[in-house]
């Protein structure tokens, strides 16, 4: 099978599907800003994605996988953003958990973990954020100390997406008393659905809640529950953030792509696109756009430039977004200050605030560019 053959086998697949009566109210749902929508049936969809085989696409064949190249991951992502498909609340385990134990897991973890994974069975948050230690990841509180073969975990997170619908979270907290900043941590993966446990969601500007407050008191997870070793923690966390932007960054530029689209449209129907500034920042878009995904395709061929790769595509998607947003507001103008009965958003509104969150989230823009300037050029610190 060629790429054209294996690009049309996911478009027939993902149009059968998204046509049938299970999961056609799902086209379009569940995006940015939108993770309250339609809950149950995308887990429902998680699941229909693993039955047929398209979750871990480019794990090895041994541990569940398929083993495809990142060419044939891209069309996959590219296909699936084409057709509107849903936002997945399966992308944690898939994109960041799984990836992590196949660079440091166990044999036992791989086979505990990954075919829950991969089967869209158990799902997973990520515990990194904590009050007063998000972009200063090293500065967080949680402990966790092992007592008869089992983690005791308190502390708490902050800004953990989807939470409240995962079944495990990957947990970094400090497992070494008397240690600070990166020493003496540790990732532990640790049940959601337990007594010592509480998340409380955060209700945003958007009027929607997909991060959360996450409250451990006495949580437990078993003694053998750790990514790599107890105390390399960090190690392990910097493997994590290397592989959140990967092949799926492509399939969120053609969302972006739809996005502008929307923007230049509306820009046209209002006749906005006639005065100089918006023309020329919608000119300015569409240019950025097309160098995010040359440089996307760049990181893919050739991973690893300088290990800052990541930080350089997460500087650029997310200013751009938050750009693209400032733009759909200017173009809608005075109505978009306007909310609909119930605080009923416009995707361009919706845009616009979401967006806000996005050079502080995963990593706030200051911090990647003191990474960029660190390690990748060599610069002296501060």
């Amino acid at each position: 099978m060629n790429d054209e053959q294996f690009r049309a086998e996911v478009r027939g697949w993902l149009t059968t599907q998204l046509a049938s009566a299970e999961f056609a109210c799902l086209v379009g749902k569940g995006g940015t800003g939108r993770a309250h929508e339609f809950v149950a049936e995308r887990m429902a969809w998680e699941r229909r994605l693993g039955a047929d085989g398209w979750i871990g696409l480019g794990w090895p064949e041994e541990d569940g996988g398929r083993g495809l190249p990142w060419h044939r991951q891209v069309i996959f992502y590219e296909e699936y953003a084409r057709v509107n498909a849903p936002g997945r609340v399966g992308h944690i385990g898939e994109q960041l958990v799984a990836p992590t134990l196949l660079m440091f897991g166990t044999p036992e973890q791989k086979a505990r973990f990954l075919p829950g994974i991969a089967a869209g069975t158990e799902l997973w948050c990520q515990g990194y954020s904590e009050p007063g230690a998000g972009s200063d990841l090293a500065g967080l509180r949680t402990r966790a100390s092992l007592v008869d073969d089992e983690w005791h975990i308190d502390g708490q997170k902050i800004w953990t997406s989807l939470a409240h619908v995962a079944d495990w979270c990957f947990l970094l907290a400090r497992t070494v008393a008397g240690s600070d900043r990166h020493r003496g941590l540790s990732c532990l993966l640790v049940p959601v659905r337990q007594p010592g446990i509480e998340i409380r969601p955060i209700k945003q500007i958007t009027g929607t809640a997909e991060f959360n407050e996450v409250f451990f008191d006495d949580a437990r997870t078993a003694a053998g529950n750790v990514a790599g070793s107890p105390g390399d923690g960090w190690r392990v966390a910097l493997g994590m953030l290397g592989v959140e932007r990967g092949v799926s960054n492509l399939g969120q530029l053609i969302g972006f792509q739809r996005e502008f689209d929307a923007v230049l449209t509306a820009a046209r129907g209002n006749g906005s696109i006639h005065d100089s500034d918006i023309a020329a920042r919608v000119a300015d878009a569409w240019i950025a756009l097309q160098v995010m995904r040359f440089t996307a395709e760049d990181t893919l061929a050739v991973p690893n430039q300088g290990g800052v790769a990541a930080n350089i595509t997460k500087l650029l998607w997310t200013t751009w977004h938050q750009r693209l947003g400032e733009l759909a507001a200017d173009v809608a103008g005075a109505d978009a200050t306007l909310a609909g009965p119930g605080y009923d958003l416009t995707d361009m509104q919706r845009l616009f605030l979401f967006s806000r969150a996005e050079t502080i989230f995963g990593g706030s823009n200051e911090i990647q560019r003191n990474i960029v300037a660190e390690r990748g050029l060599g610069l002296p610190r501060g």
